[in-house]
């Protein structure tokens, strides 16, 4: 459990609260808007209306206790750079500001943010993956290099074991799961029996899963 600082009850923000309540987190979260908190407080211990352009806003919130700030402003580019500075300034330990394009995350972590977060661009890249393939479920980016893919298995694996496949050595990828239904299961023995109607959860590099995808019928 973490204590977080929401600044900005936008879309995001909200959404963003919701999940980070589920998971057992404290929030506290402020907006210049109280039309935007009042949805959000039965998720949050404490919220505030105020403008975090103005330092002594800020300063009123006890910015060096939180674990994470997050700076959310989407919708004016300058409130989101000046809010990010003052949160570090006032000790922010960890400071996640939102961008919209890469320029401003630039400027976002040349003035205090210690992360940015593009939250459009992130969903439209791995809608562009699921979508543009013909058999991809789910798709994680990990890094430039790697990804986690949720696919069909290959039809040469079904009845077979996982080691009996040797997926390792003949794909170059690891399997990380997987899904049948509902049900999940992760890091699976080598004995276990690959099933048609399997979802394989597979790590690896993109350029090998990519080789893999073209086999998949």
């Amino acid at each position: 459990m973490k204590s977080i600082l929401i600044i900005g009850m936008g879309r995001f923000g909200r959404h963003l609260c919701r999940n980070l309540a589920d998971l057992g987190n404290q929030i506290m979260i402020v907006d210049q808007v109280e039309e935007n908190l009042e949805e959000m407080l039965p998720y949050v211990v404490s919220a505030k209306i105020g403008d975090c352009t103005n330092e002594n806003v800020l300063k009123t919130l006890g910015i060096a206790n939180f674990d994470i700030c997050f700076v959310c402003i989407g919708t004016n580019f300058q409130s989101s750079l000046e809010i990010t500075s003052l949160v570090k300034e006032l000790g922010g330990r960890y400071v996640v500001s939102k961008a919209n394009r890469d320029i401003h995350a630039k400027f976002l972590l040349r003035n205090g943010a210690d992360d940015v977060i593009y939250p459009d661009r992130d969903i439209a890249e791995k809608i562009a993956v699921k979508y543009s393939a013909n058999h991809v479920f789910d798709y994680i980016e990990l890094t430039d290099e790697y990804s986690i893919y949720e696919t069909p298995p290959l039809p040469q694996w079904v009845g077979k074991s996982l080691k009996e496949s040797d997926i390792r050595n003949r794909h170059h990828i690891n399997i990380l799961g997987t899904k049948r239904g509902e049900q999940v299961d992760l890091m699976p023995p080598a004995d276990y029996i690959i099933r048609s109607d399997d979802h394989m959860m597979i790590i690896g590099k993109k350029t090998d899963i990519d080789k893999l995808l073209e086999d998949i019928k």
